[in-house]
């Protein structure tokens, strides 16, 4: 049978919000302006501020600029399709907003293993702290992941790139996601489901691991401290850094951990509208 390949596709983002559409497109927007801007202050805070200069603020930086690659690739999709009730992209456009989107999802979770190794070697040896994490040690740390992360999610985004889109091409989704790709896509998908499942696991199962086993260290160091003020001061160095872990990792093993027949499209956008913007 002849067939044409799909060369654009159509973004039907929250398609049933009808008339409001207008408030939740202000209040998405004011909270895209306030991540980006936040995020903006952060990075220019710890580059001027000679305080702020330490190994905790430098990978704070770049968990800063890793969310707004994110915010920056998915949102403006997002409010396009509130506005104008869908929103087109090109097949290249598409596979590009993943590819970027994929790639800061692998370097975040390798930046939060960082930041809680940073956390282990600060609480649990503070003696040998200053030496081990100099500046070189620092760098090297904070660019591994950037580097994993534009080469690792090579190997998902090349076999859904060779898709064959056939006939339908609306996405109801506010942005090129794995699973409507997928459910969307004429071809068989089943290898590449079972591959992106099996680089799952080194690439969120090994790094969500590590930061528990950093932890577990760290809290029994904190339970040794005799003072209730110093356990208090200690632990406030990591509380928002388990918050973060427990919100990515949350919403990261919902969408891709989970199979996708055990939940529907609209919980996979109630989520990734979780991950992406609040």
């Amino acid at each position: 049978m002849n067939q044409t390949r799909v060369m654009e596709f159509i973004l039907l983002g929250f398609g049933n919000l009808h008339s409001f559409s207008i408030v939740f497109f202000i209040l998405f927007l004011i909270i895209f302006l306030s991540t980006v801007l936040g995020n903006l202050l952060i990075i220019l805070l710890v580059s001027t501020n000679v305080q702020l200069q330490s190994p905790m603020y430098y990978f704070l930086c770049h968990l800063s600029f890793c969310d707004l690659v994110i915010s920056t690739n998915i949102v403006p999709n997002l409010l396009g399709t509130i506005l104008s009730r869908g929103k087109k992209i090109t097949f290249i456009d598409c596979i590009t907003q993943l590819y970027f989107y994929s790639g800061a999802i692998v370097t975040e979770c390798f930046l939060l293993s960082v930041m809680s190794y940073d956390r282990y070697l600060a609480i649990c040896n503070p003696l040998r702290y200053s030496s081990i994490m100099d500046f070189k040690h620092q760098v090297f740390l904070s660019l591994w992941p950037w580097l994993l992360g534009s080469t690792l999610n090579l190997s998902g985004v090349l076999p859904i790139s060779n898709f064959n889109f056939c006939h339908d091409n609306i996405i109801d989704h506010f942005y090129c996601d794995l699973l409507p790709l997928q459910q969307l896509s004429c071809s068989d998908t089943s290898a590449v489901e079972m591959q992106i499942l099996l680089y799952s696991l080194p690439l969120f199962i090994f790094p969500c691991g590590f930061i528990i086993g950093s932890y577990v260290y760290i809290f029994l160091t904190i339970l040794k401290i005799p003072s209730t003020t110093g356990k208090q001061k200690t632990f406030s160095t990591c509380s928002s850094h388990l918050i973060v872990v427990g919100t990515f990792y949350g919403t990261l093993i919902t969408k891709y951990m989970i199979p996708s027949k055990v939940h529907s499209l609209l919980t996979n956008k109630i989520v990734s509208l979780l991950h992406t913007l609040l």
